[in-house]
């Protein structure tokens, strides 16, 4: 028996009782599916005799499983095994072309990228049939494995037009970000220590820019530049790192001037980033100390207070690039720190750190233990889900071959990495950079890296990176990534020009947030979505690579897939948004806690009542909250501020707002926030 559901185009699973007994006898299978071979227990398959090349260690197997695929195009196929629902179980895979009683070596695997599993390419003739069979020499546990047809060649993937565009200045460190709240990517230029240059991005695709006189920072972004609203008013702010230390450049309440913050502290910075390192729904700033121990500001709600230590310790320094994320998956911020020293190996710091966040405001450095600890000139580190397994992995770049080439480590889901470098493609390349960035460029739903060589390495989802063969003018120096024209494929400034990505017919999702408990850009948030594909994942972030700033904006390509089954959001906070059934080729913009039911939105520490109100509203504290409360605001479901109220042991009118659903965020005598949800009738 057997049970198969098939949408043209997208991923079918076909789930058996057992496969066919021979060659003669192999069960047909399509491109694009996903199918399960049960235990070889169950199976009464003959064992393939003939094994292309691998080594059978003088052990015959007794049993084997069969399948056949009849190619409707020219294609190159991957059928693999080397799945998340597989674990590490044992499996090889050989193929066949020909008749059952001739066949003719395609080729086979065994112990794929180190793994237990198997996995293998080829090339396949439209009309032609293949034999696809597994066997039993190591293991006889069932297991899932695909059939998919693989990305196309790169040179049919992308390509860019390199475009002068006014008002950017060259020279210092840049960055895209929404600037103006209107969720459109801007670019950020500094001119001097006494002005600022912001090129808006207008709605018709065309650019203004704006320069903004400063009170003088004494430093300029020589050496990263990061964007973050870390006053929570709506607009972003910035922080400037130089030889000399930070400036943060605060954005008044419209956005249209900026208050200058130079720290005192004078040290050589490297990456700098805004996340809330403590939690608390405001976001402070990291420093990479090139010379100590790093450097951090914790927001106080007014000031951000500087500290040193904690976050990597190496008392040299070496501290190049920090990339925040969640690679453990336990729902708290970690960080991949790159090192860089001077003298050699393991010299001068020059062992890459993997600071995980303990949850209690503290760090420990799990580098060793993780395999992460790599004595490399590295500067800058790309992270992302390159497997889309739902866990963030790391490719590591350097900037000398002194001591090594870029290493491509897979996050094997329990602590620890793998290097996957062998046949990946950066095995065969030389090129050296500073700049590591992991991106969707080509839509195709697998993460690319911009990093060195003036090109971009094309991901294919299973550790293999092609590099476009288009070299581009690309700066080594102002290069940050962002959507400039508001047509969802990715584009680069590249000093004063914009290389605008000419696109494809590939479909996309982009994800702005707005935080209410969390920090307003729900920098550290993790964005999942799910359709044909399986899953992707994105974490919210503020500052990567190793000087620019990319938009914070999250982007997802989704291949030719024609609608995406569910967008989970899981904020800082805790909270959790889900939409469902959402449409491709659309920015959305998701404000904490509204999809959420009004009974599901407890907060555990205050209720409120009625629910729903007509002409006012009370709060009341649960039994034992421990808490005092002082203020509270109300914010519509696109986040903009309705209502404000300094006195909440009385009644809040909110007899002039009109019918809906809002979220109420009361903070606390100790500036912790909590939200819950009311409905004005």
């Amino acid at each position: 028996m057997k049970k198969i559901t098939c949408l043209l185009g997208l991923f079918f699973t076909a789930s058996l009782a057992v496969a066919q007994a021979s060659c003669d006898t192999a069960l047909p299978i399509l491109i694009n599916s996903t199918t399960t071979a049960p235990a070889f227990t169950a199976e009464t398959g003959a064992a393939p005799t003939l094994f292309c090349g691998l080594n059978n260690n003088n052990a015959v197997p007794t049993k084997g499983k069969w399948y056949s695929y009849t190619a409707l195009t020219n294609n190159t196929v991957i059928v693999s095994t080397a799945l998340l629902q597989n674990g590490n179980t044992d499996t090889r895979v050989i193929v066949y072309s020909g008749s059952c009683n001739g066949l003719t070596c395609i080729g086979a695997n065994d112990d794929y990228n180190g793994s237990l599993t198997s996995q293998l390419s080829f090339v396949a003739t439209a009309g032609t049939t293949y034999i696809i069979a597994f066997d039993n020499r190591y293991s006889n546990l069932g297991f899932d494995f695909t059939l998919v047809a693989a990305p196309p060649p790169a040179p049919d993937r992308l390509s860019f037009t390199s475009t002068p565009v006014s008002g950017i200045t060259g020279g210092y460190d840049n960055c895209i970000v929404d600037m103006n709240g209107d969720y459109l990517d801007d670019i950020v230029s500094a001119v001097s220590t006494t002005q600022l240059v912001i090129t808006y991005q207008n709605a018709n695709g065309s650019f203004t820019s704006t320069s903004y006189p400063l009170t003088n920072t004494t430093v300029l972004p020589s050496w990263s530049i990061a964007a973050g609203d870390y006053d929570n008013n709506g607009y972003n702010d910035l922080i400037y790192g130089s030889g000399s230390g930070v400036c943060f450049l605060k954005a008044n309440s419209t956005g249209t001037g900026y208050t200058t913050d130079r720290k005192s502290q004078s040290y050589l910075v490297q990456r700098t980033n805004f996340v809330d390192i403590n939690n608390d729904g405001k976001l402070d700033a990291f420093a990479c100390d090139d010379n100590a121990p790093n450097r951090y500001y914790i927001n106080d709600g007014t000031n951000m207070n500087h500290n040193q230590g904690g976050i990597g310790d190496f008392p040299t320094g070496g501290n190049y690039a920090g990339t925040w994320t969640d690679y453990d998956n336990d729902g708290d911020i970690d960080m991949v720190l790159a090192k860089c020293g001077q003298g050699g190996s393991g010299v001068g710091g020059n062992i890459d750190q993997l600071m995980r966040n303990n949850g209690n405001g503290t760090f420990t450095d799990v580098a060793a233990a993780a395999n992460m600890a790599a004595p490399e000139q590295s500067w800058s580190c790309a992270v992302g889900d390159f497997n889309n397994d739902g866990w963030m992995d790391v490719i590591e770049g350097v900037n000398s071959t002194s001591d090594g080439g870029t290493n491509v480590k897979r996050n094997n889901g329990d602590g620890t990495f793998t290097s996957v470098t062998a046949g990946s493609g950066y095995d065969t390349t030389t090129a050296v950079g500073r700049e590591y960035v992991a991106a969707d460029f080509d839509n195709d739903g697998f993460l690319d890296v911009l990093g060195a060589g003036n090109t971009i390495m094309f991901g294919d989802g299973a550790f293999h990176f092609t590099p476009n063969p288009n070299t581009y003018p690309l700066s080594t120096v102002d290069r940050p990534i962002g959507d400039l024209n508001n047509d969802g494929f990715l584009d680069i400034q590249n000093g004063t020009s914009v290389l605008f990505n000419n696109g494809n017919s590939n479909k996309w999702l982009a994800v702005n947030l707005r935080g209410i408990q969390s920090n307003r850009n729900g920098i550290g948030a993790r964005i999942e979505i799910y359709g044909s594909w399986g899953k992707q994942i994105r974490d919210v972030q503020s500052g990567t690579g190793f000087q620019n700033m990319s938009t914070i904006t999250a982007h997802f390509g989704i291949g030719q897939a024609t609608t995406i089954d569910q967008v989970i959001i899981r904020w800082p906070s805790g909270t959790v948004d889900t939409l469902n059934n959402v449409n491709p080729n659309q920015k959305l913009l998701v404000v904490e806690g509204s999809t959420l039911a009004i009974n599901s939105y407890s907060n555990g520490v205050f209720a409120v009542y009625p629910n729903p109100a007509k002409n006012v509203i009370n709060i009341k504290l649960q039994d034992n909250a421990g808490v005092i409360l002082k203020s509270a605001l109300v914010y519509d479901l696109t986040g903009k501020v309705v209502l404000s109220a300094s006195n909440i042991d009385q009644t809040i009118n909110i007899e002039k707002l009109a019918a809906g659903t809002y979220i109420l965020n009361v903070a606390d005598t100790q500036n912790k926030s909590y939200t819950q949800k009311f409905i004005k009738e």
